[in-house]
C-alpha cells in the first residue's frame, strides 16, 4: 500500500474509525473489461481473493456497500453471493447513495473509506474520511487517494485493502487464527 496525501499515522488513525467500505465496481472489482456476447449479454470477472476478503472485513464488523455507475445482473448476483446489502447500480452520480447510505448506517462520512479507479469516483473519496485508489486508477483519481494500492482493480487491490484495514485494526490476527487452529 502506497501513501499519497496523508500520512501513515493519520491513515491509521482513520482506519481505527472505518466502519464502512464503499467499492466501485467496473475497474475496482473487475479490471474494467467488459465482455459482451453477440445477443448483448454481458459478462464480468471477478476475483475470488478480493470476495473472500470482503467476507473476512464483514466478519470483523466493517460494512461492506457497492455504488456503480453501471448496472448489471452479474454484479447483483455476485454482490448477494457475497452478502453485501447496500448495492447501488446505476449511480452515476454517486453522492446521493453514499449519503443514503451513512443514513441507513448511522455513521459519519469519517468513518467511511471509498475505493475508486476514475473520475466518476471523486466525489466520494473527496467526501469519505478515507480515499483508495487501485495501482491502475486515472492520474487524477490517484492524485486525490490518500493510499494507492499495489495490485491493480480486478486483480487483488481490494483484497490488499481489506488485509490492509484488518490488520490496522487489529483483526487481521484473529482472523488468521480461524484458519491455523
Amino acid at each position: 500500500m502506497n501513501f499519497n496525501n496523508t500520512t501513515e499515522t493519520q491513515i491509521i488513525e482513520k482506519i481505527k474509525q472505518l466502519k464502512l467500505l464503499i467499492l466501485d465496481v467496473d475497474g475496482v472489482l473487475t479490471d474494467g473489461r467488459l465482455f459482451f456476447d453477440h445477443q448483448g449479454q454481458e459478462y464480468k470477472s471477478f476475483h475470488a481473493r478480493d470476495g473472500h476478503g470482503i467476507k473476512l472485513l464483514q466478519q470483523t464488523g466493517v460494512e461492506i456497500a457497492v455504488i456503480s455507475g453501471r448496472k448489471s445482473q452479474s454484479v447483483a448476483l455476485r454482490m448477494k453471493n457475497l452478502g453485501i446489502k447496500h448495492v447501488y447500480q446505476g449511480h452515476e452520480h454517486k453522492v446521493a447513495a453514499f449519503e443514503e447510505i451513512l443514513s441507513t448506517i448511522g455513521i459519519s462520512a469519517e468513518q467511511a473509506a471509498h475505493v475508486g479507479d476514475d473520475l466518476l469516483d471523486l466525489p466520494l473519496m473527496k467526501r469519505a474520511g478515507l480515499g483508495f485508489a487501485v495501482q491502475d486508477a486515472n492520474f487524477a483519481v490517484k492524485d486525490y487517494a490518500d493510499c494507492i494500492t499495489e495490485n491493480g482493480g480486478g486483480l487483488g487491490a481490494v483484497r490488499e485493502i481489506c488485509d490492509f484495514i484488518m490488520q490496522t485494526q487489529g483483526s487481521f490476527d484473529k482472523i488468521l487464527q480461524g484458519y491455523l487452529s
